[in-house]
């Protein structure tokens, strides 16, 4: 397979940090930070932690590493169909 243009690349490889890095700002800042109190007071506790608790603490570290098993994924994926390969 034949390299595609290196900007073609760097640009789709942008879009996916940055997709990324929106869904972490959300679930550990908006949802650990500014609804922590919301949803305290509307959803169910998990074990003796409170939801919003649980989502600053355990949910941003679960989230966390998803989102490095999914970058990891996308980015094989995208080299590959960039023409970019480790496995020479």
């Amino acid at each position: 397979m034949e390299i595609d243009h290196p900007r073609a690349h760097r640009s789709a490889c942008l879009k996916i940090t940055l997709g990324l890095l929106a869904i972490w700002f959300v679930v550990s800042f908006v949802g650990g930070i500014l609804l922590r109190d919301l949803l305290d007071a509307n959803l169910p506790s998990i074990g003796s932690a409170p939801f919003g608790f649980w989502i600053a603490q355990q949910g941003s570290i679960i989230c966390f590493v998803l989102i490095l098993i999914a970058y990891a994924v996308l980015m094989n994926r995208l080299d590959k169909q960039h023409g970019y390969r480790e496995d020479k």
